[in-house]
């Protein structure tokens, strides 16, 4: 595993290194309900706002998984 992948962003945190995250775990530290298929990876740019987990409400921490 490289360490791009360990580096954790929370729900309503700017984002620093555009690129693709992955949805890791939310912040209440459940894994479920499952995000959608659509929500499981997204593309943030810099300075974009972390998302929560919309379908299920829910805030969360992200990991990301490739530079742009």
């Amino acid at each position: 595993m490289n360490t791009m992948s360990k580096v954790k962003y929370k729900t309503g945190e700017k984002c620093e290194i555009s690129g693709v995250y992955e949805f890791y775990r939310y912040t209440d530290g459940t894994k479920s309900p499952s995000p959608t298929y659509n929500e499981m990876l997204i593309p943030l740019s810099r300075l974009e706002t972390f998302p929560p987990i919309r379908s299920n409400n829910k805030s969360c921490w992200w990991i990301l998984k490739q530079k742009a």
